[in-house]
């Protein structure tokens, strides 16, 4: 019995209240669902994670299986992290995280279609949970206010585009 951060073997796990699980209906999982989020959405950073989201349109954007309303999630952790034990760390904790900061779908009548990736950063393995778990809710907090902005008729720019009000600096 081998633990590889000292006295975490000898923590007794808690079991989980209720039933909340995080089902497979709100999981991204086909590359193709990856890609579009990368190419076609918007980013969120954090100090120890990268989210990057993109609002699916109404009528399931001609999906061949119908997708089930509310957020999907996705998680990609690259080698370039760490070993497989850290990167599965990684991903279970972001999980975890995940699960507790979402509400349930029926608690929430107006949920958006958004599919999210979670990009974590090396200092993830560090960080103490709770403050995932804030780093995550304050993340789909913007996110939902973003989009919830871009729905109500706010002007999309790029990102190239200047604020009006502000003058290019003069060298």
């Amino acid at each position: 019995m081998t633990a590889s951060v000292p006295g975490e073997s000898d923590r007794p796990v808690a079991p989980r209240a209720g039933k909340s699980a995080f089902p497979r209906s709100a999981r991204l999982l086909r590359h193709a669902d990856f890609e579009r989020v990368y190419k076609q959405g918007r980013r969120h950073f954090s100090a120890s994670l990268t989210v990057f989201y993109w609002q699916r349109p109404e009528g399931g954007g001609g999906a061949k299986a119908p997708v089930a309303s509310g957020p999907r999630i996705g998680f990609t952790v690259g080698r370039a992290l760490g070993g497989a034990v850290q990167r599965n760390r990684m991903k279970r904790r972001l999980r975890e995280a995940v699960r507790l900061t979402l509400t349930p779908a029926g608690a929430n009548a107006d949920v958006v279609d958004v599919d999210i990736v979670i990009n974590p950063k090396k200092s993830l393995l560090t960080v103490d949970f709770t403050a995932i778990v804030n780093e995550l809710s304050r993340a789909f907090v913007v996110i939902e206010q973003k989009l919830a902005g871009k729905v109500a008729g706010a002007p999309e720019r790029s990102s190239r585009e200047r604020p009006k009000g502000l003058k290019p600096l003069q060298s």
